[in-house]
């Protein structure tokens, strides 16, 4: 092992030689924020990459690239806005997460390494994430939408996102933030039916805010109740192409139903 997060030791040694790291490493989002695991959240990230681009920044021959995991949360909630890379970060505990994550990649963007940040959004993956917590209910019939549904969730396919990291990647002009979303955001709602849809399942039910609030406290005014319409602008320009740019498309390849 090169990295003991526990005392934050990096060998640089094990890092001799490499043309590019895929830095993702952080604490989980999705539970219960306690002043512990908020503290949690954002140490995990920004100590982990501040360590990380300080050793990158001494080694000789240096990484060509670096590739420093960001989220979407950076924009914080923008209602019916459309954003892309060029707007300014929002407010709020993941806006400023995701600025402090971004930030720390300093001293490797300052040695001169490419440093990307890709911006993930809602990745749809069966195996886990928020589809793999969405299926039992919705292969039950009793799925649907997350208090009013208006939100925004800007997601992409778990296949896509792979195919986007490789591209970053290779693509030498790429760097600073990249949003990694599909060109499709969609409404809860919406989101809800299709997935409904797919599954051939009803998805009428409907989550009460107070009840998110009840389990998640300010997790779910920040993350389940707010939303993102983020568009990959960056991509885009770059020539990138989605296989599953709509959400039924990327339903049906995750599950199968295609």
């Amino acid at each position: 092992m090169f990295w003991d997060p526990a005392h934050g030791v990096l060998d640089p040694a094990a890092l001799s030689g490499i043309d590019a790291v895929v830095h993702l490493a952080g604490a989980p989002v999705d539970q219960r924020w306690t002043v512990a695991r908020k503290r949690d959240i954002l140490q995990s990230r920004v100590e982990g990459t501040l360590l990380l681009a300080r050793v990158l920044s001494t080694l000789e021959p240096a990484p060509r690239v670096l590739v420093s995991a960001s989220a979407i949360g950076y924009y914080g909630d923008r209602g019916d806005d459309v954003v892309d890379e060029r707007d300014p970060a929002g407010n709020g505990f993941l806006a400023q997460v995701a600025r402090a994550w971004e930030e720390a990649a300093a001293p490797a963007r300052d040695a001169g390494i490419r440093t990307v940040h890709p911006r993930f959004g809602i990745v749809l993956s069966r195996a886990g994430g928020a589809l793999g917590k969405l299926l039992p209910a919705f292969e039950l019939g009793a799925g649907g939408k997350i208090a009013h549904g208006t939100q925004w969730m800007s997601w992409i396919a778990r296949d896509d996102l792979v195919r986007a990291l490789c591209f970053v990647l290779a693509t030498e002009a790429m760097r600073g933030p990249i949003n990694m979303t599909a060109p499709t955001p969609v409404r809860n709602a919406d989101f809800a039916k299709a997935l409904g849809h797919v599954l051939h399942r009803p998805a009428v039910a409907t989550i009460p805010a107070f009840a998110l609030r009840l389990m998640y406290g300010e997790l779910a005014d920040e993350a389940l109740l707010a939303g993102q319409r983020v568009l990959p602008r960056a991509l885009e320009g770059a020539g990138f192409s989605f296989l599953y740019p709509t959400v039924d498309a990327a339903f049906r390849h995750e599950l199968g139903r295609e």
